[in-house]
């Protein structure tokens, strides 16, 4: 699925495919401001995927303490101030679209 898809599924659709990952589930239901959605996938997702998907919700939350820890469970640095959430989120569905 190409990142152009993600975004139109995410528009259209009432819930992720199933073929999605967790990562990629927590993303969608982000996407659709279901915030509580989106964290319960990924801490179901026990991947540094998930990790990082669960850093980028605590940061989008104000909780940098807690994304923090995620990010380096990921193994990413936390992005720098002038990166947007909605570039984050971007970033993050187009590397994992592209696996």
């Amino acid at each position: 699925m190409s990142f152009e898809e993600f975004q139109a599924a995410v528009a259209g659709s009432a819930t992720p495919g199933a073929e999605l990952g967790g990562a990629l589930q927590a993303l969608w239901h982000d996407a659709r401001g279901d915030w509580d959605g989106a964290h319960r996938c990924a801490q179901e997702e026990r991947s540094r995927d998930g990790s990082w998907v669960h850093a980028y919700l605590h940061r989008k939350e104000g909780d940098d303490g807690n994304a923090d820890y995620w990010y380096a469970r990921a193994g990413r640095p936390m992005p720098g101030r002038g990166v947007t959430l909605e570039a984050e989120w971007a970033a993050i569905a187009r590397e994992l679209l592209a696996r």
